[in-house]
């Protein structure tokens, strides 16, 4: 440690706060970074992020435009969101948001973004923590003054180089996990949207059904499951699966809690069980069960029938189900809630049983394969997060 060297975050960064009001909403053009656009692995969430029309982006980008290796962060509310932009991200600071552009002579971007994870600065953002009536925060003007402890150059690049090597193979994974996701939907739209699935050359349609074919709905293809779990009955090895826990648009359910930590009653749920977020359901947090374990009440679980996992999983993870979940949710207070009334009312086509069973195997394949690249992100995930504290504290050096 007495090759570290301390100094302070100006030292080694410029630091910009973005405008302190919120433009118009587009539908398109670049990203506007806000709280919600940092992913808790440090990743910038495209897809459900806020807009900014390109008439306006001049105007808001006039203090400044975030650019490759910057460090975005909330001052605000959520004082753990980091996140290292990209290559080609085109965008603007948000309300809340801030950005540290490293200075390359003096501290590499990659470790950076790392040291923002580690417990020195967390302790050091603990401490200059203002509590405030509704949200906390951290002063930007004297965040600049913020101190640092930085190993030389060099060393920083090996450390950053041997963390963000989890971290490729996670993007990885995740690459890979998308492409399956899209093969087993385009697999169900080939086979019972465009009716070309196997055999279907010489299978006679009678009003545009197969023969051998019927008209059911969701609910006859699946059971509720509506198992209650107590807190008796839960302990530090029982996976808790909160709507938190649930990514947006991906089936792939890799992400747990510790059920022993949680109160109040939930639900049971058995491994390839499908989880509906039923909370606002345009979220579209819908996936497959990886394991037994519980999860929040505020989730419907659902239990194929014998040979309809693979039918029931395309359904209701697709875009039109979950269109059709938010259309006929019943709106709250605060929230709309999905009905599943409504949602077991689903019209669907359920094919000859030899169509089933093989649409079935070729999707049980596919969510196997997801299932081991899942295995390998959270493996690389928690190797990474044991290494990461060792290695920012100079305990191992590189």
């Amino acid at each position: 440690m007495s090759e570290w060297k301390r100094c302070t975050v100006g030292d080694v960064c410029e630091v910009f706060d973005g405008p302190h009001a919120t433009p118009p909403q587009s539908n398109d053009g670049p990203i506007y970074l806000g709280i919600p656009s940092i992913r808790s692995d440090g990743s910038i969430d495209y897809e459900n992020s806020k807009r900014i029309s390109y008439e306006n982006y001049p105007k808001w980008t006039k203090r400044v435009t975030p650019q490759e290796n910057d460090v975005v962060f909330s001052y605000e509310a959520n004082l753990e969101s980091y996140a290292r932009i990209p290559a080609g991200f085109e965008g603007c600071l948000g309300r809340r948001m801030a950005i540290m552009r490293p200075d390359p002579s003096a501290i590499d971007a990659r470790f950076l973004y790392y040291y923002t994870q580690s417990p020195a600065w967390k302790a050091v953002i603990a401490s200059r923590t203002v509590l405030g009536a509704t949200v906390n925060r951290i002063p930007i003007a004297t965040f600049p003054e913020f101190p640092l402890r930085l190993p030389s150059l060099p060393a920083q690049q090996h450390i950053a180089g041997v963390l963000s090597a989890y971290d490729k193979l996670i993007e990885n994974n995740r690459r890979q996990i998308k492409l399956l996701e899209e093969a087993a939907q385009r697999l169900y739209k080939e086979w019972f949207v465009d009716l070309r699935f196997p055999g279907h050359e010489t299978t006679p349609i009678h009003n545009g059904i197969p023969e051998g074919w019927k008209r059911t709905t969701v609910g006859k293809i699946c059971e509720l499951i509506r198992d209650s779990s107590r807190p008796d009955d839960r302990n530090e090895s029982t996976m808790y699966i909160g709507l938190e826990h649930m990514p947006k648009n991906s089936i792939c359910l890799n992400m747990y809690g510790d059920a022993s930590s949680v109160t109040g009653s939930k639900l049971n749920f058995r491994k390839n069980d499908i989880l509906f977020g039923k909370i606002r359901p345009y979220f579209h947090k819908v996936g497959f069960a990886q394991c037994n374990g519980v999860t929040s009440t505020d989730t419907l679980v659902m239990r194929a029938k014998p040979n309809c996992f693979g039918l029931l999983l395309e359904i209701v993870s697709s875009d039109a189900y979950v269109a059709y979940a938010t259309a006929t949710s019943k709106t709250g207070t605060k929230m709309p809630r999905a009905d599943w009334n409504a949602m077991s009312a689903y019209e669907l086509l359920e094919p000859s049983a030899r169509v089933l069973a093989q649409f079935d195997g070729f999707v049980k394949q596919i969510t196997d394969e997801i299932m081991n690249l899942s295995d390998q992100i959270v493996a690389a995930r928690e190797a990474r997060d044991r290494l990461l504290p060792k290695l920012m504290s100079g305990e191992i050096e590189v």
